[in-house]
């Protein structure tokens, strides 16, 4: 039986939500960002409280076909931007296309009617998000999140994040209280 999980957007999450079966006595077979996929079927009590405690904990259980597929696409996008290897010549469309065999129109039209905002928003937001982040752990200079982020130039992520957050990288860096947003609530 497959579960279909909001908000999962990271190994804690996973963990998290395997930690939620595992108390409700369910094995499950696997658990991926999204997704969680049980061995056998199970009762509905069962379901019932899985669901329970999986809204407890900050997920939701997606029934919704077009809410699945938008949840698909955002664990995509997240994980992508977390691996940190975006090349410049990288085309979303193309990427997405590929991972759900589907056309990306009928994606892009799914994501944005259900999202208010476009598929090329929500990339550009995960990107920001992740440069505060490596920006914050001062790992890598611009230079190279801008290599790692797929930007063809300093310059242009240096325009694009002062066009989201309305400061400049180094701006951002100076500030004493860093504007983080959690990657759920993109």
């Amino acid at each position: 039986m497959k579960f279909f999980i909001k908000n999962m957007v990271c190994n804690r999450c996973i963990a998290a939500v395997e930690n939620i079966f595992n108390t409700a006595g369910v094995k499950t077979e696997s658990v991926i960002l999204g997704e969680a996929e049980t061995v056998s079927e199970i009762s509905d009590e069962k379901i019932r409280i899985i669901e329970k405690q999986l809204l407890e904990s900050g997920f939701e259980r997606i029934m919704d076909s077009a809410r699945q597929l938008i949840e698909k696409i955002k664990n995509l996008i997240i994980i992508k931007i977390s691996e940190l290897d975006i090349d410049e010549d990288f085309l979303l469309s193309e990427f997405l296309s590929s991972k759900l065999h589907k056309d990306y129109s009928t994606l892009s039209k799914t994501f944005s009617q259900n999202e208010n905002i476009t598929l090329e928003q929500f990339f550009i937001l995960q990107k920001i998000e992740k440069v505060k982040e490596l920006l914050l752990y001062n790992e890598f200079n611009l230079t190279e999140i801008a290599g790692k982020l797929g930007y063809k130039s300093v310059q242009h992520l240096s325009s694009q994040f002062r066009n989201v957050t309305g400061f400049t990288p180094t701006e951002f860096k100076k500030l004493k209280e860093h504007h983080r947003k959690p990657l759920d609530s993109l």
